[in-house]
């Protein structure tokens, strides 16, 4: 089916793919949820592959989550946008693939992007991406990257698509990889977007553009490091909490370190100080290269954690969801070929403290908690591998050590200021050993979905993603350690 879509025309993809995709999915989705590894409560495609969050988004008294989609080709394949709806972020119902490659300007991949409301009117933003015939090598020459815009009134049905911004409109420094735009709307009531591109010197880089009708966009800056960090930054994003400027970006071209970086690509975020005013208060520039602050704090230290975007609720909070995978990793999230790739995180809640952006899964989930589990000598057992486990009031120190023994080959250990995730068996499809920093821990808080694990340490000062596939259906976890108080639910 993928090589088929591939081959049509775009006529015949406006006018054929959306029934030959509903017809898919109807004939595949009922297979895919009965599958051994499908996750519970994570947000997954009803079929095939799934990767970036993107339009996240509360519009027409309901939340808005887009994904990057390639239902016809597992181990991915032509993009798509699947989109989800829901009234709590807990419950979600799938509303189908709005946007399809049916244009001249984004034949080859509907890229990630994001929406903003206004004037009562969804506005979203993509990049859609074409890649010429010939001799190129689609990073100096040969790849436009177009940031495409639609419009949906009541956030079901969308207006035919325009192209607001193709390479000609971007900076001279840049290569043709381009993507991923972020809209924000300043004070003034003016708007900004971002997107990561891959500068001709190799290094990633931020642009600035300005608006004030959200269709024509003037270029303001641009934002990098003085020195290279990463070849390529995507999926930026400019935001505002609790009184800090956070600019966010996804680095490629890292080298690795033993206590950071440790993922092929990595996530995370700059915080703006007084010294280093990584992003304008106003945003307004002159157009020279800004230099950004290289203390770039990442946003999870597990082995599944990409392409993060943020939105504000209603009530003024700000949840961050990402993809619970990597990139051109090279360990496993379908070991047993199942019809179905990757999930989205759950939502979590942000807030900046002591320095840094503590993340926890939103209330809204203790919905899901079931009955309470109790020990099984010295041992929880979480039914169908789904549940949530807090161990809180820890005595562990930089000289004290605890583990967390979760099946028979995962364990998440503190020892001598280290945290440790670490895989011993098949039951990480590859994955070894991931570390992270910690000057103490008194409370870790696991989520357990199936195939999908969510640790948050010290109230999401540190937190950890990792796929994980156990043989047996029930999950077994073991606490060794003092903890004051220790709590398990089923989910």
């Amino acid at each position: 089916m993928e090589k088929r879509a591939q081959g049509m025309s775009l006529q015949q993809r406006k006018d054929d793919l959306p029934e030959i995709l509903r017809r898919f999915e109807q004939e595949n989705m009922q297979k895919v949820a009965a599958e051994k590894y499908r996750c519970h409560f994570h947000l997954m495609a009803p079929v095939g592959w799934l990767n970036d969050p993107n339009g996240l988004s509360y519009f027409g008294d309901r939340y808005h989550v887009f994904f990057q989609y390639s239902p016809f080709a597992v181990n991915g394949g032509m993009k798509l946008w699947g989109h989800y709806t829901s009234k709590d972020l807990v419950q979600y119902k799938y509303e189908g693939a709005p946007f399809l490659p049916d244009e001249t300007y984004d034949k080859d991949g509907v890229f990630s992007g994001s929406a903003i409301v206004w004037k009562d009117k969804m506005y979203l933003f993509y990049t859609g991406n074409v890649e010429e015939e010939g001799d190129h090598d689609y990073i100096h020459s040969g790849r436009g990257a177009n940031v495409i815009r639609v419009i949906s009134e009541d956030g079901e049905h969308f207006s035919a698509k325009q192209c607001i911004l193709t390479n000609a409109d971007y900076p001279a420094e840049c290569t043709n990889q381009v993507r991923d735009p972020k809209l924000f709307q300043m004070t003034d009531g003016t708007f900004r977007m971002v997107l990561g591109a891959w500068l001709q010197d190799d290094k990633g880089a931020v642009l600035l553009y300005s608006s004030t009708d959200l269709e024509h966009f003037n270029f303001e800056q641009l934002y990098t490091t003085e020195k290279a960090f990463g070849y390529m930054w995507e999926c930026p994003d400019i935001f505002a909490l609790d009184g800090h400027r956070i600019l966010a970006v996804c680095p490629q071209g890292v080298p690795s370190e033993a206590e950071q970086y440790q993922n092929i690509y990595q996530s995370g975020y700059f915080i703006e100080t007084e010294e280093t005013r990584t992003v304008d208060a106003s945003f307004k520039g002159t157009k020279e290269t800004r230099t950004v602050d290289a203390s770039f704090i990442e946003w999870d230290m597990g082995f599944d954690f990409y392409a993060p975007q943020t939105f504000e609720t209603p009530a003024g909070r700000r949840i961050l969801i990402g993809w619970a995978g990597v990139p051109d990793a090279e360990y496993s999230s379908n070991p047993t070929n199942e019809g179905w790739q990757h999930s989205l995180t759950v939502p979590r809640e942000l807030r900046y403290h002591n320095g840094k952006i503590y993340q926890l899964p939103i209330r809204e989930l203790g919905q899901l908690r079931k009955k309470e589990i109790l020990p099984e000598k010295e041992s929880y057992v979480l039914d169908n591998g789904c549940g949530e486990l807090i161990f809180d009031g820890i005595a562990a120190s930089s000289s004290a050590a605890i583990c967390v023994q979760i099946g028979t080959g995962c364990s998440l250990s503190y020892e001598k200021g280290l945290v440790t995730l670490q895989f011993t068996d098949d039951s990480g499809a590859g994955r070894g050993k991931r570390v992270a920093r910690c000057e103490a821990v008194h409370k870790i808080q696991i989520l357990m979905d199936v195939s999908i694990l969510e640790i948050y340490i010290n109230d999401g000062e540190i937190v950890m993603t990792s796929r994980i596939f156990f043989p047996e259906k029930d999950a077994t976890v073991r606490f060794l350690g003092q903890a004051e108080m220790i709590q398990a639910w089923q989910l």
